[in-house]
């Protein structure tokens, strides 16, 4: 299970970014996989998932990012995409995407659980 996370920079309150995540060496649909986000002094905390929720495809957003962000993905290169708009300042941080098998977590749990599988981070910086 291979993860790469892109799409970080520097980016002016009220503006859009979008993150990917490119996934590799693993068939997503069978993997739950989660957007977090570190911020200078705080802990990581989870900002969205997709899942499966029985046998559904759902996906889950923190109450803070959500109408804001949203997530999706393309099977075809497989790549997790997450369209972040109207970025505060709240919103700087290093975002990291993660996967885990759905067997283990699904659902609404997804922005609970504990992930198995890192990509590494990338900045988001949100500043006037």
């Amino acid at each position: 299970v291979q993860l790469q996370a892109s799409g970080g920079g520097l980016i002016q309150p009220g503006g859009s970014l979008r993150l990917s995540c490119a996934a590799s060496k693993f068939p997503t649909h069978r993997y739950t996989i989660g957007w977090f986000r570190e911020a200078p002094g705080s802990q990581r905390e989870a900002v969205s998932c997709m899942t499966l929720y029985g046998t559904t495809p759902s996906t889950y957003y923190r109450d803070s990012v959500k109408g804001r962000f949203t997530l999706s993905k393309d099977d075809g290169d497989n790549t997790i995409y997450l369209q972040m708009n109207n970025l505060s300042p709240e919103d700087t941080a290093v975002y990291y995407c993660a996967a885990v098998s759905v067997g283990y977590c699904s659902g609404y749990a997804c922005l609970m659980c504990p992930y198995d599988y890192w990509g590494q981070g990338t900045l988001v910086t949100v500043s006037s």
